[in-house]
Parts: C-alpha cells; structure tokens; sequence
C-alpha cells in the first residue's frame, strides 16, 4: 500500500517526496516542471486538516456514483442497441422467408398441368436456386448488421471500460486513504491522489456527455383527455417510464393520468390542487409538485396510480426534479434542495427581480449540473450542483418564454419555447443552441413539457390547452 501510493503517477520508477504548494501537485526529483516554483516543500512540512479528509470523502462517494451512472447508461445503451438489431434482423429475414415460399406455392400451382416427372424438376431447380439466393441473402444481412452494429457499439463500450477503470482506480485511493489516515505523510499523499484523480473523472464524464443530434424521423398525435375531464387538458409535465408507460400531469383538470404502451389513459388520480410538474424517483415512483405547497408521491402498481406519502412546504412548488436522494425544487423565484424526507438542506440559487425567474429545472446525468428555465427573463440558466452560476442562453426568437426542460440519458438538453412554440436541443454546457427539433408546423403550439423515452425512442411534448400530446420519433 505504502509502496503504491509513494510512486509518482508520471515518473512509475520514483517515489513522491515533495509537494508544490504553487500548483498543490505532488513532486519527485524527476518533475522538473516544479523545480523553479517558490513554495516547493518536503511532504513532511505540509500540514493538511482533518476535515479537508471529510469534504474529500463526500465527493470520492459521489465521483464513484456518478461513474457507476454514466456505464449503466452507456450499458443500456448498448443493451437496446443490440435489442433493436437482432429485432431488425428477425423481421427481415423472416419477411424474405415468407416471400420465397408463397413463390414456391406459386411455382407449385402453376405446374398442375404438367407431367409429375417435369414438376418435381422444375420445383426442385427452383427450390435450390431460391435456397441459394436465401441463404446469400442471410449470411449478407447478417454480416452487414454485424459490423454496422460493431462500430456504433465500439464508443459506448469503450466509455464502459474507461468508467470501470477509473471506478476501480478511484475507489482503490479511497480505500487507501481510510488505511493511512493516522499516518500524516501517506494521507497526505492519498489525499492529493484522490483530488487528481477525481478531477480526471470529471474532465472524462464531461466530455462523454453527447451533443449528438436528434434526428426526427416522424410525430404522432395521442389523445390523452378522458370523459371525467370537464376543461381542456393541459399538460404540465411529462415522465417516461422504462417500462414504456408514460405518466402526465394534467393542470387544467387537476390530475395525474398513466399512458400505456400504445399512449392510452389507463389510470388516473385527482388530486386537490394542480399538478405543475413531476419527476421519477424510482422506475415505478414518481413525485409531483403540487400548486398547494405540497409534493405528493405516486407509485405505479400493475398499471394503476396509488398515492403515497406527501410532504408539505413552505414555498410553491413549480418545479421539481430528483438526483442521488437529492430533491431539487423551484419556487417560480428560488431553486431549493431537499432529502427525500423532506428536509430543506439549502437554498441554491434567488432572483427576485421578476416573478417565474426559476420556472422549471433539470439534471444532468451524472448529477454536477443543473438547469433551469427562467420565463421572466427568457433564460435558460446552467448551475453547478452548489448553485454556482456556469451558463446563460437567450434566443428571443427561438427560445421566448421558456418552459419545460428535460435532460436524456446521454446528457441531450431538451427545452421548450412557450410563444414561439418551439422544442429545441441545447449544447450540454447551456450556453447555445444545438438546433430546433420541432415548430409549429409540426404540430408545436403553447409547449409546457417535455421527455425523451429511451425505450420507445421518441420525444413525448404536452401543451397548455390541448388534449393531445406529440410524440416524435428520433433516432
């Protein structure tokens, strides 16, 4: 342990013996990078406080979980990938099946006439020739998939492996530094190793967060207001299930409604104030922010809504949007952060120059960002997890009172142009437009909420005063 944690990570053949306070680096005698700095001392000079060891161990726990997040996402990625392919491929083949044999039975009905020893060598020739031409086709499909599928795959499994890799890396210095922690020197030493390598971890799942283009291949209508219904649905809020289901949040008429596979209302549940936003907390839990103050959480049960515990604040309640046991709530002008039990941690971030300053939020796969919509100010804002103010982006042509926001698996910005009545894609980082996947020509108009389903590979948008919702399939 002592013999790893001594080995300087550039120079494999040295052991560490001094710390640049200039750069806060860890040094041996080779790192001549350091030589001519001021503040360049013996590693038992340097004094560190117990409670940095506190704060370290906090963001190792939530670098291991994020690292864990972003490989489960490139794995399900991976995993449905392969599952559309091998579906393809069956359709395909079995289409081609189906084809050669009703021409076999073509070939057979028009031989009737003729004498038995004609028709059984015609029909055999035919029968090779087409076997032949069958299994050229198979062996050529396959193949052809095959390698289209092993090159799409080639990056996320390289992420896969990078994230496993640096998980072991990291979760090996945390390790080592719990050992060494009453031996100033080694602890010092871990300590700086695990900051290193923490700051690695974050470069890599930041630049592995995809700015790739959604393509829309097509939209669909779903009608999603039922006879209960007594005004003109508005849906504030839209939550995909892995399952497939789709739960929304119906404003106008007080209700929360689940969608089956096909975008059925098969279930819903009244609620006593309006539903203006909702986020997942588990594959089948979801908790929704209701116009009284309060958030209410519902689970999915056998494709029925049951509601469960609710917790009451002291503040509205616009929008809401869960991470790692954090709940993050906006107050039309405040983003606040809350456990699971409802305890008020913080508040992150205030703008009380205007009202809906902080309309609706949004997180970032692996949890280090946050975003929010400003309708007021015609903002899209991008925090850090500490309320730290990384980004703003303004359109006022396409990006007109911001609404509804949505962030996918893979770290696509989704947000939603109220009066303009547009759904476009932001760059990860928040400050520019990547493009306008949808307007009003294609069925936009008023949009409040938006989601992307990995399962069914498709943007899901609800709007103010309409009882249908759009779904757009991407790829």
């Amino acid at each position: 342990m002592e013999h790893y944690l001594r080995t300087c990570d550039i120079h494999k053949d040295e052991q560490l013996t001094k710390f640049c306070k200039d750069h806060s680096r860890l040094c041996c005698s080779k790192c001549v990078d350091h030589r001519q700095c001021n503040q360049l001392k013996v590693l038992s000079e340097v004094k560190m406080q117990s409670s940095d060891l506190k704060k370290l161990s906090v963001r190792v726990s939530n670098t291991l979980s994020r690292l864990k997040k972003l490989q489960r996402y490139r794995e399900d990625s991976r995993n449905a990938m392969r599952s559309s392919y091998a579906e393809f491929e069956r359709n395909k083949v079995k289409k081609m099946r189906l084809n050669v044999q009703s021409f076999l039975v073509q070939c057979d009905d028009t031989s009737m006439n003729e004498t038995f020893e004609t028709v059984e060598y015609r029909v055999d020739k035919i029968r090779q020739k087409v076997n032949l031409l069958l299994t050229d086709f198979e062996n050529c499909s396959i193949k052809e998939r095959k390698e289209e599928l092993k090159l799409k795959q080639a990056p996320l499994i390289s992420v896969i492996k990078t994230c496993i890799r640096h998980h072991g890396e990291l979760l090996r210095l945390h390790e080592a530094m719990q050992k060494v922690k009453d031996q100033p020197e080694l602890s010092l030493i871990a300590y700086y190793k695990c900051l290193d390598k923490i700051q690695q971890c974050e470069i890599y799942m930041n630049e592995n967060f995809s700015d790739e283009l959604f393509s829309v291949q097509g939209v669909s209508k779903y009608k999603v207001r039922i006879f209960r219904d007594s005004n003109t649905c508005s849906i504030d809020a839209v939550c995909a299930l892995p399952d497939g289901q789709v739960l929304v949040a119906d404003c106008e008429n007080d209700k929360v409604k689940l969608l089956n596979q096909q975008y059925q209302v098969v279930s819903h549940w009244g609620v006593n104030a309006m539903p203006w936003d909702m986020c997942l907390i588990t594959p089948s839990e979801a908790a929704v922010a209701l116009s009284d103050h309060a958030v209410q959480f519902v689970t999915v049960t056998q494709s029925k809504l049951v509601p469960g515990r609710r917790l009451q604040l002291q503040h509205d309640c616009r929008g809401i949007v869960h991470d790692q046991g954090d709940l993050f709530i906006c107050s039309n002008t405040a983003l606040y952060k809350y456990s699971l039990s409802g305890t008020l941690v913080c508040r992150l971030y205030e703008d009380t120059s205007a009202s809906l300053t902080v309309y609706k939020c949004a997180v970032s796969p692996t949890g280090d960002r946050l975003y929010i919509t400003g309708r007021y100010h015609q903002k899209l804002l991008t925090l850090a997890r500490d309320g730290t103010l990384l980004a703003t982006y303004t359109d006022p042509v396409a990006l007109s009172g911001p609404s509804g926001l949505h962030v996918t698996p893979a770290g696509q910005v989704l947000v939603c142009g109220y009066v303009p009545h547009t759904v476009l894609q932001v760059v990860w980082e928040g400050q520019s437009k990547l493009s306008t996947l949808a307007t009003q020509k294609d069925g936009v108009r008023y949009p409040e909420s938006v989601c992307y389903s990995s399962t069914t590979s498709s943007i899901i948008v609800g709007q103010r005063l309409d009882d249908n919702i759009l779904v757009f399939r991407v790829e």
